[in-house]
């Protein structure tokens, strides 16, 4: 599960933390990727007992900012994730070509990569080829750019030992083989935006779980606040797609 940002869905953050539990006692959960504010209040709950707990690492690409596209480490270091026994840290690379910027976001991409797998830790990279429309930033989902990045991020740092992807499930699904195949490297799927039609997204995720080196889900708003507002139905329908 992914605990993300949205400010007005979440804004709550008593409810919040009820929606994360109940998702996280249902079978078939390994665990949770969140914010450290969000994994402390999960840890003093006691709902990370025998969960994998994945740290947010770079927070500061705020969106609708005029640095979204800095994405620089604001939120757990390496050392913090060691210090908690956490299992990794997820980290954000969105790059544009547009913007010479980008080439920082890389490199502290690839010291977090580095730093992590001093420690042994995952490192959860989450690529976007990225770009500004209408002074808004958007994610370029088409299979050849989520090909491209998913080869950027998996050369990121001195190692690839401990590199997993989270990639998102591209809109045109007959070609997420293709895509896949651009890398060894383990890989889970971006849950994405709330849908209203949920019966769709769970037939894109199905198909998109065949291949062999996808490995499970990493689902925020989808399944936290789905339209119909039973989160452990939405949990268990996506945990029945593993």
């Amino acid at each position: 599960l992914g605990a993300g940002d949205d400010a007005l869905a979440m804004a709550n953050r008593l409810d919040l933390l009820e929606r994360l539990c109940v998702a996280l006692q249902r079978p078939g959960v390994d665990g949770v990727l969140g914010t450290s504010d969000v994994l402390d209040d999960l840890l003093l709950l006691g709902a990370l007992e025998n969960k994998v707990a994945i740290g947010s690492m770079n927070r500061g690409g705020l969106a609708g900012a005029s640095f979204e596209l800095d994405d620089r480490f604001t939120g757990h270091r390496a050392q913090d994730i060691e210090r908690l026994r956490f299992d990794g840290g997820k980290l954000l690379l969105r790059l544009d070509y547009a913007d010479a910027g980008s080439l920082a976001t890389m490199t502290g991409a690839a010291q977090a990569v580095n730093e992590l797998a001093e420690r042994g830790l995952m490192a959860m990279v989450e690529p976007f080829l990225s770009r500004r429309e209408g002074g808004k930033v958007r994610n370029d989902l088409s299979a050849e750019a989520v090909t491209r990045s998913i080869s950027i991020a998996s050369g990121l740092g001195g190692t690839s030992a401990y590199t997993w992807l989270k990639v998102p499930v591209i809109d045109d699904i007959d070609r997420i083989g293709p895509v896949m195949e651009s890398t060894t490297l383990p890989t889970v799927l971006l849950g994405g935006e709330v849908a209203a039609d949920q019966d769709a997204t769970f037939e894109r995720w199905h198909k998109a779980l065949r291949l062999p080196n996808v490995h499970g889900l990493v689902v925020g708003r989808s399944l936290l606040y789905p339209p119909d507002g039973d989160v452990a139905s939405a949990v268990d329908t996506a945990v029945g797609l593993l």
